[in-house]
């Protein structure tokens, strides 16, 4: 049966993803009240972020998604760069206070998700990283054992990530206009569904999947269920090492920057608009925060997910456009797709 990427879900299935992901508000609020007993420190007096992440212990990345997530929750408040407690926060959960539930949340301190999460966030890596049996399931860089190197691992993995692909893409493929681009890369493609939906949309598009060798055995299987085989390539490659094809006009970044800290989305986006001719488009397909770093809440958890998962975490829209601007991208407005996703163009 032919695999018809376009053909969109009946029912948005945003609200699943949005109590699968709600554990991880459970994990941080708990680590910060039973672990680091961010809301005592602040109690004293409002503090920078560099201050209480000093204060804590924490690196950037860690400190952003704890900090993020209980703004989020209405708990942390922001003002003239200086980190308060809310009324709310300030009631309830200074120790001490007479409606403190402090030693309420502090019941599932020791629960298994907390102590991990309390581990990630002191240690800043992703889950997996010491296991030698598995090691990091959803990233690969050189020198770092990885699920996506092992065949039985990375087709699980894989076709896991696909459950969300194959709703979102037919709502990528009606946000991307992409006539007059004959060639079009999809770096870290996966099972390659995005580029299969707008293969099927755009009749004159080529499309080249950049990924590592174990995971393109499903894109290959699934580009033949879609039809598309014969406008496909799968092409097996670092995308942080092995030159990018330069015979593309247009980039695809389906929720790859996410995985990856700062340095690495800086670079990635770099060599991206290094190989893309005058007038290409980079499309940055991802989620995105405020750019106050202050929720939405179910992209604050999305964020702790990621960075309890990949060595990144999510991004606001101000974030990226940095970082395109910096590589010489005019970035444009975002188009939302699906599952809390959206559509950043940005032309060279």
């Amino acid at each position: 049966m032919t695999l018809f990427a376009l053909q969109k879900p009946n029912h948005d299935p945003t609200s699943i993803f949005e109590v699968f992901r709600g554990s991880y508000g459970t994990e941080l609020l708990t680590a910060a009240v039973a672990h680091f007993n961010v809301f005592g420190l602040v109690a004293s007096g409002p503090l920078s972020f560099d201050e209480l992440r000093t204060k804590l212990k924490l690196e950037e990345r860690p400190a952003v998604v704890l900090v993020t997530a209980l703004r989020a929750m209405g708990l942390l408040s922001e003002s003239d760069g200086q980190l308060d407690l809310t009324d709310m926060a300030r009631e309830h959960l200074v120790p001490g206070a007479p409606f403190d539930v402090g030693d309420y949340v502090g019941l599932a301190a020791n629960s298994p998700g907390v102590l991990e999460m309390v581990e990630r966030l002191k240690t800043n890596q992703p889950s997996g990283v010491d296991d030698d049996q598995t090691g990091a399931a959803f990233i690969y860089r050189d020198g770092m054992r990885s699920a996506m190197e092992q065949e039985e691992l990375a087709r699980h993995f894989t076709l896991a990530l696909a459950g969300r692909a194959n709703n979102v893409a037919p709502s990528l493929a009606d946000a991307l206009d992409l006539r007059g681009v004959s060639r079009l890369l999809d770096v870290g493609g996966g099972t390659g569904i995005y580029s299969f939906a707008l293969l099927q949309k755009n009749t004159q598009l080529q499309a080249v999947v950049l990924d590592r060798p174990e995971v393109l055995k499903v894109a290959d299987e699934m580009a033949r269920r879609s039809g598309v085989e014969n406008r496909l390539e799968c092409r097996a490659g670092d995308m942080f090492t092995d030159p990018l094809p330069r015979d593309c006009e247009a980039i695809l970044l389906s929720n790859i920057l996410h995985d990856w800290d700062v340095p690495e989305c800086r670079n990635l986006i770099g060599r991206c608009s290094d190989v893309l001719p005058s007038g290409g488009s980079l499309f940055i397909h991802d989620v995105f925060l405020n750019d106050t770093l202050d929720g939405p809440l179910p992209i604050a958890l999305y964020s702790a997910a990621l960075f309890t998962l990949t060595e990144g975490r999510a991004y606001s829209a101000s974030e990226y456009q940095s970082w395109l601007n910096d590589s010489g991208l005019t970035p444009g407005d975002i188009v939302p797709t699906l599952i809390h996703c959206g559509v950043l163009p940005a032309r060279k």
